[in-house]
């Protein structure tokens, strides 16, 4: 009852002569303390709003423009051209002595704002050159060091998270004849003559008789729009999906592989959240630094503005994406039941020991879960149409509303598993069940609609599984990464396993969420459940830590480590399954406004002809010196196919805008019909590290992260992430489906494993020195040989 008593704010006692009012001091102080950093916060957030909308120049610069403009009046130089006195001023104010004062402020503001835009506009026109991206690594020409200098100069000090938006140019829109030119390259190796022919006729037909319609509007649209592509890419291909998103669309991120801080399941989820808090706060204060290309380069920020307090709203025919703004609670699911704890007190983020006795709160609580609230989230694991109307039916008014609103209203949502999971080298599969768990769960214990689920385990381990649609894998393993260095060496932990701190018992208990959930509703739920359990279940997943060698080694082989690995991924898919397939690489245009994703079609002539080769399917037997030569110019042309796709000059991002933009206008197009059906049988992704100076993997090389991964894209094909971490180690997660007979996910992991060893063997006897590296890169890590994350 304690708890409730300091709950009350207030007590009043009515009286003949009055009302007899009782303040509680403590609240009064919390409700000063929450209002005080309120306002804190607004003015910060109002400052480092200033301080990137006049980037590159700063505030202080106004000043000196000013004093500059005001000399004219009292030295015989006038710096305006006598352009002060053409200041057009009120009548009122012409007849006062200040009149040249303020004529000459009017004028240095404006020419301080014209000096800003021409900064601006100037360092735009500079980050639309590319070319220093296609030249050779380790070699760079004059005029790309030239280039360089003028970038830094004009990037200003000190940017913030969003100072250099405005300047980054916009994606072009490609020209058609490139982009038929590019679709029809990259499809010639997997149809036969006929087929390819078929192709040309469909494309040729399309270039002359409705490209040019379509193209115009779409470079209309490149006009108006920041970027031309992404708002339709998240509508037509997240949003409007109408497929459960759960392992169709959702990823996950593993937590740290070799290492876990703390075996306390409350303490660990305290530390990673009051860390996420952190990155939040950060976040909205735009203080975290912009990411940047050759540590000069900037990437869009964007995707980030949506990381916390965000949530996919269903609807019957489109979904829609939901942000709010400074969210202070978020929701946390156990056994069953719905809590919510607040993340302020005394206006400031409950400190990790404080969450840690919250959540422990929430682990010793005995209550049993309402009737139909156990599996309530796997209306969010089945299909949209169902949920949706579910949602308006049993969630718009009373109890439910309140409580979904605030699920769906929370900074994001914290699910408290029973089962232990994480990668254990004695544990026969391990990984396998840690990513499965990460993906799916059991249907109903993640909220697959909030823009992330954080998951903590028994034994201390966490992960992520993160909604797509907001947002791509590289923004949520840019929190993660800060998020796993700040709980290791900034926050730490008692000797005990705790949180460090002091613990304050007095905070109130988390609250139980109430529903009132129909017959009609369960049956909706359970329905839901067993749907989304079926496809969890068909899910054949496997995890791999490839440590013979690692980017180090394949550099030596001056070679790109992602053509390395997408390479054998080619020869490993040929071995598996006998023939070539459309395959998808992501690659990024964040060098771009409001940039995302663009496809890199992996499975070139070039890496067929390798593939053959390697096979021995040629007309004649090939020896190491023919496969090598055919390996460097597969790999090449993947790299020219990667730089073009991240500076703009990708084919299937403006394919897919043709289309949309066809059916807008109601036009018929088999060409682009053809093209957008087709499957990618072979999906990939590479996990970037972005901040290596979080953590020194050297010094601590135990410190690593899996990565993370995704479903099967198609019913019979693989899906493959991996990430390359440090020197030593690349990680790949594998998924596939029980239900194809001719795909199998550890086969795969085998056939990939078998590739990367035959590929690097191509390079002896010209690399000889490297054998023996690569024995000593193999110790196992638990031997201390060790690797980073992300």
């Amino acid at each position: 009852m304690a708890e409730a008593h300091q709950a009350v704010g207030f007590q009043f006692t009515v009286r003949p002569d009055g009302v007899d009012l009782k303040l509680s001091q403590e609240v009064i102080k919390n409700i000063y303390l929450s209002g005080l950093t309120a306002w804190k916060k607004r003015a910060i957030q109002f400052k480092n709003g200033v301080l990137a909308g006049v980037y590159p120049a700063s505030p202080s610069s106004w000043l000196i423009v000013v004093i500059f403009m005001m000399s004219s009046l009292y030295t015989p130089v006038d710096p305006s051209l006598g352009m002060i006195d053409g200041v057009w001023l009120p009548p009122a104010l012409q007849r006062t002595q200040s009149r040249a004062v303020l004529s000459a402020i009017l004028f240095a503001t404006g020419l301080w704002l014209f000096l800003i835009y021409l900064l601006r506009y100037s360092l735009k026109a500079l980050l639309s050159y590319h070319g220093w991206i296609f030249e050779s690594h380790g070699k760079m020409s004059t005029s790309t060091k030239v280039w360089l200098s003028l970038v830094k100069m004009f990037s200003g000090r000190r940017p913030l998270l969003y100072s250099f938006q405005a300047s980054l140019p916009r994606l072009p829109v490609p020209s058609v004849d490139d982009t038929i030119q590019g679709y029809l390259e990259s499809v010639r190796p997997l149809l036969d003559k006929q087929q390819y022919n078929q192709m040309e006729i469909l494309a040729q037909d399309f270039k002359d008789s409705k490209a040019a319609r379509l193209q115009r509007f779409l470079i209309l649209k490149s006009w108006w729009a920041t970027n031309y592509v992404s708002d339709w890419w998240e509508e037509y291909i997240y949003l409007r999906g109408r497929s459960p998103i759960m392992v169709n669309s959702n990823f996950y991120i593993m937590d740290l592989l070799y290492m876990t801080p703390t075996h306390r399941q409350a303490a660990r989820a305290g530390n990673v959240v009051h860390a996420m808090l952190q990155y939040r706060r950060k976040l909205e204060r735009g203080e975290h630094a912009p990411l940047r290309a050759l540590g000069t380069v900037p990437m869009c920020s964007t995707q980030m503005e949506r990381m916390f307090n965000t949530t996919r709203i269903p609807g019957i025919e489109t979904d829609i994406v939901q942000h709010l703004t400074d969210r202070k609670h978020l929701v946390v699911y156990h056994k069953g039941r719905f809590f919510q704890v607040w993340l302020y007190t005394g206006g400031r983020h409950l400190l990790p020991s404080e969450l840690e006795t919250q959540f422990q709160r929430i682990l010793n609580d005995p209550s049993e879960p309402q009737p139909g609230e156990l599996k309530l989230a796997a209306l969010t694991a089945g299909s949209r149409v169902p949920w949706a109307r579910a949602r308006i039916r049993h969630f718009s008014h009373g109890v439910n509303k309140v409580s979904l609103d605030a699920i769906e209203s929370a900074a994001f949502f914290l699910a408290l598993d029973d089962e232990p999971q994480g990668y254990d080298t004695g544990t026969f599969n391990s990984l396998d069940s840690y990513a499965k768990s990460l993906l799916h769960g059991k249907c109903y214990d993640r909220w697959f609609d909030k823009s992330f689920t954080l998951i903590s385990y028994p034994n201390g381990k966490m992960g992520i599984n993160a909604e797509h649609s907001w947002a791509d894998a590289p923004i949520v393993g840019h929190m993660w990464e800060y998020v796993l260095a700040t709980d290791c060496f900034h926050l730490g932990y008692t000797e005990e396993g705790h949180c460090k701190g002091d613990v304050n018992k007095g905070l109130p208990h988390p609250t139980r969420l109430q529903w009132q959930i129909p017959k009609e509703c369960q049956d909706a739920i359970e329905s839901s459940y067993l749907s989304a359990k079926k496809i969890a279940e068909d899910v054949d997943f496997h995890g791999r830590l490839f440590t013979e060698f690692g980017k180090g080694l394949i550099k030596k082989c001056r070679t790109s480590p992602d053509a390395f690995i997408q390479l054998a991924l080619q020869l490993a898919q040929f071995r598996d399954q006998g023939v070539f397939c459309l395959t998808y690489e992501s690659s990024m245009t964040r060098m771009f406004r409001d940039g995302r994703t663009e496809t890199v079609r992996s499975c070139t002539n070039e890496a067929v002809a390798f593939v053959r080769a390697m096979e021995d399917c040629g007309t004649m037997n090939s020896d190491n010196a023919q496969r090598l030569a055919l390996f460097r110019r597969a790999a090449d042309k993947h790299q020219n196919m990667y730089r073009l796709a991240m500076t703009g000059s990708g084919i299937d991002r403006h394919l897919f805008c043709l289309y949309i933009v066809s059916k807008y206008l109601d036009i018929d197009s088999p060409f682009l019909k053809k093209v957008l059906s087709e499957p990618w049988k072979l999906s990939t992704s590479q996990t970037p590290q972005q901040q290596l100076n979080l953590v020194d993997i050297n010094k601590f090389p135990k410190y690593v992260s899996g990565g993370g991964g995704f479903g099967p894209v198609a019913d019979d094909g693989y899906g493959v992430s991996y990430i390359i971490v440090g020197e030593n180690l690349i990680t790949f997660h594998i998924s596939c489906k029980f239900s194809c007979p001719d795909t199998d996910s550890s086969r795969f992991g085998e056939n990939i494993h078998k590739a990367m060893l035959d590929i690097q063997g191509l390079f002896r006897p010209e690399n000889d020195r490297n054998g023996a590296e690569i024995q000593a890169k193999a110790v196992p890590m638990e031997n201390g040989n060790g690797k980073k994350h992300i």
